[in-house]
């Protein structure tokens, strides 16, 4: 079942859109409120902040240009810089996506939209990490902490401090990028980054999670369609790449990627053209391409899962971020910069983490990463009695290496938990042998890859 996390705003005047959308969205989501009048924001911002805020652009009878929207997405920017905005509209014409992009949307959905594409954007969004101003000042001293162009990466470890210097001799060029990690390194951080330092900055930067675009909607998505190419193909619209022309495309868990997907993406990447579903006339397309995924691309080239063409075209630089458990020592600089994050957020300014809290975050495995770390501060923060943090109010649990993992049993049947309890009982049973692990399971490596990337394990 879906965790439910964080909370969201839905902006809309028509009451049927705020409705259905809530109830697409409120399996996902803690909180979920509606506001049917844009000058309602101001107010439910002063009363507490939003994770996301999912905002229509024409408000006014009539208006289709999206200029209302763009307003209130400036005024959000400013007075709620860390809440990432999510923008709705029935007109999805490219040079009002690109234009939303600039000025700080995290991304766009075209009515009618597909709730798969809906609830892909939104926890796209969720996911993001917020960028503190302390994230925008530099000083010179500490690029690692401060340069605007290392948006919310954090770290001064010998393993990021070589990923900073990969960042600076790649960002300026035109060089596809692949970066390799673990669930919760920071993939995307670095993707922005690259983005924030190349030369097209001014331009969009769109991200494309792959893992939540259905096979049927693939060439609609990426490549766009025309009105009539398919049943509910109601209006021309614009795919990922036309959206990132001039700008960047960042394509984050490509190794889940179907073999007939491959060849149709390869296909766009070397001819530098696209064309929209339904029509006959290719368009040109000037990306700068940034690749992601988790999983292991080389292996699933040797298993023929991966076509070696293909890496050749996205990897002319590959940056590996490393798991947190090899950066210990970027942790008191990460806790810092999340727990006052946090203490800000929800009012508890004035709390501090004891020496014993500190000791415990450090001794920990962090399997989820910083993500987890994020959500541990998180809770802390929130159900924390008092002015301190205490190690008992940290949601982790310390195992000596010598206990050996006990066997995790369902709490009901639901056939998801069941799947996932059992890869997560067969990867600890053969100590991270992922081979073993697929051949107990009977599963090929590459299903497993896929199933661990679907449960975050």
């Amino acid at each position: 079942m879906t965790q439910k996390q964080g909370t969201i705003l839905i902006v809309d005047d028509d009451d049927d859109i705020l409705l259905t959308t809530r109830i697409v969205l409120k399996r996902h989501f803690a909180q979920v409120s509606t506001a049917n009048d844009p000058h309602q924001i101001a107010n439910l911002l002063e009363k507490g902040s939003f994770d996301v805020i999912l905002l229509d652009m024409n408000f006014t009878a009539g208006f289709t240009s999206g200029k209302e929207g763009l307003r209130w997405l400036k005024k959000i920017r400013k007075s709620a810089p860390q809440t990432r905005v999510v923008l709705m509209t029935a007109y999805g014409e490219v040079d009002l996506a690109v234009k939303a992009m600039k000025e700080g949307a995290t991304d766009f959905v075209v009515k009618p939209w597909e709730n798969d594409r809906l609830e892909s954007a939104v926890m796209n969004a969720l996911k993001a990490a917020p960028i503190s101003d302390t994230d925008q000042a530099s000083d010179g001293k500490n690029p690692a902490t401060k340069s605007p162009g290392f948006q919310g990466i954090i770290g001064h470890s010998a393993s990021m401090k070589r990923v900073f210097a990969d960042i600076e001799k790649v960002a300026a060029t035109d060089a596809n990028v692949l970066i390799l990690g673990d669930n919760g390194t920071g993939k995307e951080l670095v993707a922005r980054a690259l983005h924030q330092r190349s030369k097209r900055v001014n331009k969009a930067f769109v991200h494309v999670d792959l893992g939540a675009v259905p096979e049927s909607l693939f060439e609609s998505e990426l490549f766009g369609h025309v009105k009539g190419a398919f049943t509910d193909a109601r209006e021309d619209r614009a795919g990922r790449f036309e959206a990132a022309n001039g700008g960047t495309l960042f394509l984050d868990e490509i190794g889940n990627l179907s073999l007939p997907m491959q060849a149709k993406l390869l296909s766009a990447l070397q001819s530098r053209r696209v064309t929209r579903v339904g029509a006959n006339r290719p368009l040109e397309i000037d990306i700068r391409l940034i690749c992601a995924t988790n999983m292991p691309l080389h292996e699933m080239v040797r298993e023929n899962q991966f076509r070696q063409d293909l890496i050749y075209r996205i990897n002319t630089v590959e940056i590996v971020l490393p798991p947190l458990k090899d950066r210990i020592s970027d942790i008191p600089l990460l806790t810092k910069h999340y727990f006052d994050l946090y203490c800000e957020k929800y009012q508890r300014q004035g709390m501090v983490l004891s020496p014993e809290a500190i000791e415990k975050l450090q001794q920990y495995n962090w399997p989820g990463n910083i993500r987890e770390l994020q959500h541990t501060l998180e809770r802390a923060v929130i159900m924390a009695e008092g002015g301190k943090v205490k190690a008992n109010d940290l949601s982790i649990n310390l195992l000596p290496e010598s206990t050996a993992p006990q066997t995790m049993l369902p709490q009901d049947y639901n056939l998801e938990e069941v799947e996932k309890i059992a890869i997560k009982n067969a990867i600890q049973k053969h100590n991270g042998n992922l081979s073993k692990a697929a051949k107990e399971l009977g599963l090929g490596r590459t299903t497993l890859y896929r199933k661990m990337n679907k449960y975050e394990l």
